[in-house]
């Protein structure tokens, strides 16, 4: 499938509930890498690791990633040469953000980790914490955020294996030099950036 990238909305194609690598296999296989090919992934590709992260895997509308209570207080950014475009779950979409590489702007804002403006793509995670807090209260309800949202990291890390794909989980940066390169909404407070692409050096 061709990167058509110009749409306001993206239709992601319908992501593969199968493959040929065993969960085994990938989690022998997981490394984190912070050297990437500027080869461009496809959409088949970026759906794929969006869907992993927090796709929709039933008519109950629950997804990949446990969630407590299934408030779901993660939120999906994909950071790509062409901008930056929000994850939409219910429909397996993509809505545009951003025109123009943020790549850069993201990667100065991560303390300038330099593969951060190489990686063709990068995965980047928010919560909308008041979705949990709301339930659970400040204390327990921290706690939850941060346990789905890692979750949805390891998911999106092994689908990166199974793709014969690299990445590595990036918390360092400035939250609201991030919130501003890639134009988040205020309450979506970055917690994750991941990088992914094909490594730089074949695997041994």
């Amino acid at each position: 499938m061709q990167n058509d990238w110009q749409a306001a909305v993206i239709a992601l194609p319908q992501p593969k509930r199968d493959g040929p690598m065993s969960l085994e296999a990938v989690l022998a296989r997981r490394r984190s890498v912070r050297e990437f090919q500027e080869k461009p992934l496809d959409l088949v590709i970026v759906g794929q690791m969006l869907w992993a992260a927090q796709g929709i895997t039933g008519d109950d509308g629950l997804r990949t990633a446990p969630s407590a209570g299934a408030r779901y207080p993660v939120e999906a950014y994909a950071v790509v040469a062409q901008g930056v475009f929000h994850y939409r779950p219910a429909d397996h979409t993509l809505h545009r953000i951003t025109s123009g590489d943020r790549r850069a702007a993201l990667a100065s804002a991560a303390l300038g980790q330099p593969f951060l403006a190489i990686a063709p793509l990068t995965l980047a995670l928010a919560c909308v914490f008041s979705r949990t807090l709301a339930r659970y209260g400040e204390t327990r309800g921290m706690r939850y955020v941060a346990m789905d949202i890692g979750h949805a990291a390891q998911n999106a890390l092994l689908q990166a294996v199974a793709l014969n794909l690299v990445s590595v989980p990036v918390g360092a940066f400035d939250d609201d030099g991030v919130r501003e390169a890639l134009g988040l909404p205020a309450e979506h407070i970055p917690l994750y950036l991941l990088p992914v692409g094909e490594p730089a050096k074949p695997s041994a």
